[in-house]
């Protein structure tokens, strides 16, 4: 049952029923992208020969489950899955590897996944189940790299500003396993791929860089994103991609002809559920965008925008409401703080805000990761500027040192979920409360 919100209610006990709401809208969206729940539907006929299943992602430890608990006859394979993400499977084998930065384990594990689907038949099927954290979970370099420079390189994509669709078009042109080539392995046997998106637009080629979708993308392409970023590549990456060494499986390559992909849960579809949430509270919900991009602090600076103009006015949404968004922003790293992109959002659009009273925010994502921290997210309220400078911290100044997560955890507003074991991005929720007079704190 939803909980009680007050819209017109004084600030005693406010605080804690916004907080409540905006948490039990953000366990909504990740309830809606459980593989229980999604992945059954989508299961393909048994075939005439083997069931083969691989996957890879920080929910396919839980999709080969739901696999296994809803699949009749006999199956086998391998998925690689997040340190922490794995799940027990009677059948199937789960390894664990290194995200964001690849490690060696999910270089065997690719290598491994490869072998098994070697040799197959046109009467054997392989079920591929994908989600989002996959590109660094199947590190497996083209001849002529190592994974020591695929690591260097990862660092870089991931500092350097770039959208998740820039990053994995250099991904896949520097992979043997990414932009189709898993689903190229499989010929003859039919390939039907599962998909959790936690990319802006839902494009499967950016679905942990597409192992079993064309690309059709190419290494001049790629050379254009390095360039764009000013990113240094190690002379070797750099050859493969100048070579053309590094091309992908193209659209219409007949080894592809009969791959199936299925989409089982998106953000939207996340974020639909959290509006639900909200509705049965009495406050009407509005989705702004699933697939919003940009500098973190520029997003947030924008929503504070949005919510100030409601807040204020009433337009273009009468109050009480919530905001919500969702896709992947992205973090120019320039500082030495504790951040990730949804932190960085939420700080900003907090400092936007100068405490505003009657507006609070959650931002999170929802594999339950924030950038390399085991925090979600975090909330805010009206008070946290005020709180923040009466620890002494300077909002502008964390927001400067890109650490959200120092500020936050500070103050005692992270948003800690532990392992999701799904992910369809960033979930972010701005709850207005009532028209009342603006708010004039100093964010700086």
């Amino acid at each position: 049952m939803a909980p009680e919100f007050d819209a017109l209610g004084g600030v005693a006990g406010q605080g804690d029923s916004a907080r409540k709401l905006l948490r039990q809208m953000f366990d909504a969206a990740i309830a809606a992208a459980q593989p229980a729940l999604c992945i059954p539907p989508h299961l393909p006929e048994a075939p005439a020969g083997r069931l083969v299943v691989i996957g890879a992602g920080k929910a396919s430890a839980e999709m080969a489950r739901a696999v296994e608990q809803s699949w009749n006859g006999k199956l086998e394979g391998l998925v690689v899955t997040r340190y922490g993400y794995a799940v027990p499977c009677n059948s199937l084998e789960i390894v664990e590897a290194a995200h964001p930065v690849p490690d060696k384990s999910g270089l065997e594990a690719a290598r491994r996944m490869l072998a098994l689907v070697g040799g197959l038949t046109a009467e054997d099927t392989v079920l591929c189940l994908i989600s989002g954290g996959g590109s660094s979970l199947l590190p497996l370099p083209l001849p002529g790299i190592t994974l020591e420079e695929k690591q260097a390189v990862n660092r870089l994509l991931l500092a350097s500003g770039a959208s998740i669709s820039e990053m994995n078009c250099v991904r896949r042109h520097l992979s043997a396993i990414k932009g189709g080539r898993l689903a190229a392995a499989c010929h003859p046997a039919r390939v039907v791929t599962l998909l959790i998106s936690d990319v802006p637009g839902d494009d499967p080629i950016d679905i942990a860089s597409g192992p079993t979708v064309p690309d059709p993308t190419t290494c001049a392409d790629a050379l254009a994103i390095v360039r764009r970023y000013g990113i240094e590549l190690p002379p070797n990456v750099r050859q493969v991609l100048e070579s053309g060494e590094g091309e992908s499986v193209k659209p219409g390559d007949p080894r592809l002809a009969g791959s199936v992909v299925n989409m089982v849960a998106t953000p939207q579809m996340a974020l639909q559920a959290a509006a639900k949430v909200a509705e049965q509270a009495g406050i009407s919900a509005y989705i702004l965008g699933d697939s919003i991009e940009g500098e973190a602090r520029e997003v947030g600076k924008v929503m504070a925008g949005i919510a100030l103009q409601v807040a204020r006015c009433g337009q273009p949404f009468q109050t009480p409401c919530v905001l919500l968004s969702g896709g992947e922003t992205t973090v120019t790293i320039k500082g030495n703080g504790r951040g990730g992109r949804n932190v960085e959002f939420l700080l900003s659009c907090a400092a936007a805000l100068r405490g505003e009273p009657g507006v609070y925010g959650l931002a999170g994502d929802t594999d339950g990761m924030d950038g390399q921290e085991e925090i979600a997210g975090a909330f805010f309220t009206p008070d946290t500027l005020e709180r923040a400078f009466a620890s002494g911290i300077r909002p502008l100044e964390s927001v400067d040192r890109n650490d959200g997560h120092g500020f936050f955890q500070a103050l005692g507003d992270s948003l800690v979920t532990g392992p999701t074991l799904t992910n369809v991005n960033d979930f972010r929720a701005i709850l207005i409360n009532a028209s009342t007079a603006p708010g004039d704190k100093n964010a700086s």
